[in-house]
């Protein structure tokens, strides 16, 4: 029996996955992004035809390219029967069962947990009489080591949403061989999450059975588990749902209009957000004094999605047009297409103005400075990741809330550091743009207690 052929299509900025599973001639796509040119890059390289598309659920992280891709293709468009959406789809319910072609069916499995109707899909080859489940697509159900989180659709649904997962999860060990690779669509960053995925990038459903605390704790120990430990997610994501029901278009990746020094001031000027999207070490060397950086190197679509206001009006600088290009692809997934205008070259071709610097630094700096002068410390990173350990002395106020708490900073110099550099980049910029005093650490956290600072530990 020949298994079917799975491409993984990574969008790493969300944090997520695509699929396409196919036989050799005729393929299927499972949870397909708004640029949906990838997917069709994809098929063509592999030889392939879509011929159907699958949704595992209502997605709250990123506006879907279902609808798009299989008005493109032809295919069958599959969205669960009890999800009320406003464009024509082939409704799909528990139990239920696709013939893909003679050797490969996909099968329906509802697995509530992240949302009510979420589904996940068994991806079958058919030999005669034997069938043989290979993989099994899991949307926001059993991811690796966790699963997807309860609250999305409200708090006061995210009990009852999380024992629906643990009995989902333990489900799909009972309909699937261990041996059934595990393919999930959130895990890798995703804001989707309950727990840490760690750095996993494969697994089956024997390994989860092993490792995943869903399958290897008791229910409410571990419901009671997932609920404490629920953090804050983006902003954005109130609109995903309703934009996915509402069945949304492909990207449009039509390059904005040329912003030049005149546009980019009257930007600024007018109180919009000007984003740089460079390094932030790029960033720091030289910038247009007001703009903001969110590289492309992160997840910038995410924070970007979070922190500035839904609808709002962007201009894109970069290095490069394809810099820009990348910039504008990655919003268009969260639906911020309102990009209206945008700028490549350097620094020096944006404004006429001095340019911005950015002072970068480590932690054994921070040590240093604060035996010679008092320092306001800034720690942006979640509450959780603060109440885990966290710099003596260190104000938290996590990056989404900064703007809005900007005035709870202390006055004069402020040292930002998050877990790594980029975020605490981000942060800097938008208090450097308020004329604060501000230097940037960009170093790990891990670092801090070996360059001599005094780390504040949980009870």
């Amino acid at each position: 029996m020949n298994a079917p052929v799975i491409r993984t299509i990574e969008t790493a900025s969300l944090g997520d996955r695509s699929y396409l599973a196919h036989d050799g001639e005729v393929a299927v796509v499972v949870d397909p992004q708004r640029d949906i040119d990838r997917v069709l890059h994809l098929a063509r390289d592999e030889g392939v035809r879509i011929t159907h598309v699958f949704e595992t659920h209502i997605h709250n992280d990123y506006v879907t390219g279902g609808l798009a891709l299989a008005k493109e293709t032809g295919a069958g468009y599959y969205v669960n029967a009890d999800d009320e959406v406003s464009f024509e789809r082939t409704p799909i319910r528990d139990g239920e069962v696709v013939k893909v072609s003679p050797g490969m069916r996909v099968r329906a499995i509802h697995t509530p947990g992240h949302t009510f109707t979420h589904l996940s899909y068994a991806l079958e080859s058919v030999d005669g009489d034997e069938i043989d489940a290979v993989a099994v697509f899991t949307g926001g159900s059993l991811l690796y080591g966790a699963t997807g989180r309860p609250d999305l659709l409200g708090a006061e649904h995210a009990e009852e949403l999380a024992h629906h997962q643990f009995a989902s999860a333990h489900r799909l060990t009972r309909e699937l061989p261990d041996s059934a690779d595990v393919l999930p669509t959130h895990g890798f960053g995703s804001f989707c999450s309950a727990g840490s995925t760690g750095d996993t990038t494969e697994s089956t459903i024997g390994k989860e059975q092993e490792h995943n605390p869903v399958l290897t704790d008791e229910e409410d120990a571990w419901v009671q588990s997932v609920l404490d430990g629920l953090g804050a997610y983006p902003a954005y994501y109130a609109h995903m749902g309703p934009s996915n029901s509402a069945g949304p278009d492909a990207a449009d990746l039509t390059p904005p209009k040329l912003a030049d020094r005149e546009t980019i001031a009257a930007a600024l000027k007018a109180g919009e957000w000007v984003i740089d999207l460079r390094t932030r070490t790029a960033y720091a060397a030289g910038h247009v004094q007001g703009s903001v950086n969110f590289g492309v190197d992160g997840q910038m679509s995410t924070y970007l999605g979070w922190i500035v206001p839904w609808g709002s009006s962007l201009t894109l600088l970069g290095e490069s047009p394809e810099q820009v290009e990348e910039g504008q692809r990655e919003l268009s997934l969260i639906g911020f297409d309102e990009v209206r205008a945008a700028a490549s070259g350097s620094p020096a071709d944006w404004t006429d103005q001095p340019l911005g610097r950015l002072e970068r630094a480590v932690f054994g700096d921070l040590a240093q400075v604060r035996h010679h002068r008092p320092v306001t410390v800034l720690d942006v990173r979640q509450s959780g990741e603060y109440e885990g350990g966290h710099i003596e002395g260190a104000v938290n106020v996590p990056l989404h809330e900064i703007v809005a708490r900007a005035d709870e900073v202390p006055a004069g110099e402020v040292w930002v550091h998050c877990a790594g550099g980029y975020r605490a980049s981000i942060a800097a910029s938008i208090l450097a743009a308020q004329g604060r005093s501000v230097v940037a650490v960009d170093d790990s956290f891990d670092e801090a207690k070996a360059a001599g600072l005094s780390i504040t530990s949980p009870a």
